[in-house]
């Protein structure tokens, strides 16, 4: 049964408007609508909506001024939609971190389902799940940040100073090492000049995808105002491509290095290149996720229902 009941949000005190809406939502079962009339665009309710319901509600206008506004706020009637690796990360460190000790890679492959993802590692999805809640019980090793919650124009600067800021601090002492340590031990380690090689065209690619978030999708996530939803998308998916070639060289750098195995002979720097590379890969793992996992479905998610 459809709710067509109409709330009159103009007879309503001031402060409690917002409130009484987000009762009436609240109140809706999946399939489920109610229509508010107002004497004025009540946009900022649909960003309210969002922020604090998520993406899960339709809004339409039936009436845009410009005397009244009539919109029709509905739950969709949707299936019931199994959980990926990338949800279960982005909503709880401490299962990310046991993924991660599991070998399942939640970043570039976070659309997998627990089943898939379970198969990738030998386990059963209900061996998997039982993992899961085992992590849930162990305390976080650090400051739980909740990254799902935060406002998409903060988790945008903060993966704008804290991942972009070291990629390109670190970035270059990593190409410059390699060149260096391919120049000393290229003639007995032949891979140390392949790596060198590929590290290079890798930052390059790297240092072109974080100037692009920065100046066609961070800027977004601050304000819709002129922007084309389907170039948004358009660029989203583009970036997450992306990603997964990176993630994809990631993998090749291990091969190459044998999982980062040095030799008897590892001088310091040899060895400091390692440790730089693979605390790079990590911090690029988790630069990934959180957008990935997080920035990108919700900013997505927004762009979609924007109200025209």
């Amino acid at each position: 049964m459809i709710k067509t009941a109409i709330l009159d949000v103009t007879k309503i005190e001031p402060r409690l408007k917002h409130p009484t809406i987000f009762e009436h939502f609240d109140a809706l079962e999946q399939g489920e609508s109610f229509t508010i009339l107002n004497d004025h665009d009540p946009r900022p309710l649909y960003y309210q909506l969002l922020g604090e319901r998520g993406n899960y509600f339709r809004w339409e206008y039936i009436e845009s001024g410009p005397e009244w506004w009539q919109v029709v706020i509905a739950k969709p009637a949707t299936a019931e939609k199994e959980e990926t690796i990338g949800e279960v990360a982005a909503a709880d460190m401490r299962k990310a971190e046991r993924l991660k000790k599991l070998g399942i890679d939640f970043c570039c492959g976070g659309k997998m389902s627990l089943k898939d993802a379970a198969a990738s590692i030998g386990l059963s999805k209900e061996e998997l799940q039982a993992q899961l809640s085992d992590a849930e019980k162990q305390e976080p090793t650090q400051q739980a940040l909740h990254f799902d919650k935060w406002d998409l124009a903060f988790l945008a600067d903060y993966i704008q100073n804290e991942h972009h800021s070291y990629v390109r601090e670190y970035g270059p002492i990593i190409e410059q090492l390699a060149d260096k340590v391919a120049l000393r031990h290229g003639n007995e380690h032949p891979e140390l000049p392949q790596l060198a090689h590929n590290l290079h065209g890798f930052m390059s690619e790297l240092y072109a995808h974080l100037q692009k978030e920065e100046e066609q999708l961070f800027p977004v996530t601050r304000t819709a105002s002129g922007t084309n939803a389907k170039e948004v998308i358009s660029t989203l998916e583009e970036l997450q491509k992306e990603h997964e070639e990176a993630g994809g060289e990631l993998v090749e750098f291990r091969k190459i290095t044998q999982d980062y195995q040095l030799p008897a002979n590892a001088c310091n720097s040899y060895t400091y290149l390692y440790e730089r590379i693979q605390a790079f890969e990590q911090n690029l793992f988790q630069h990934i996720h959180l957008e990935n996992n997080i920035l990108f479905p919700k900013l997505k998610s927004s762009y979609q229902q924007l109200p025209n």
